[in-house]
């Protein structure tokens, strides 16, 4: 989904939500050395990243654009103008990566 989409939600984030968009579908994923995972594979808890679209007006450290690591076990999903999003609080959030935090050239991004 484009910037200019998630720009014009018909909708208002409350309190300390936060609306994130998933990077992909739960299913087959590729390991760093190209070997095929199937979406049947037993893992352990795992975390997974989605792009922040909306906050609501008490979130102090999220920013619409930010990228936020989430446990995707942990979620309500909602569907707005035939796009599904995930709605939570910014107390779930494990991490957020951004390019507005400033730092060191070496530093990861992560606010932790």
């Amino acid at each position: 989904m484009s910037e200019n989409t998630h720009d014009k939600l018909p909708i208002r984030m409350l309190h300390d939500r936060v609306l994130v968009s998933t990077d992909s579908a739960e299913g087959e994923r590729r390991s760093s050395g190209g070997i095929v995972i199937p979406a049947t594979a037993a893992v352990g808890r795992r975390l997974a990243w989605a792009e922040v679209v909306a906050v609501g007006q008490n979130v102090r450290t999220v920013e619409p654009g930010d990228r936020a690591l989430y446990d995707p076990e942990d979620r309500a999903e909602v569907e707005v103008r035939g796009a599904t999003y995930v709605l939570m609080r910014e107390r779930d959030l494990h991490a957020v990566a951004a390019d507005r935090f400033e730092g060191s050239e070496d530093s990861t991004g992560l606010y932790l």
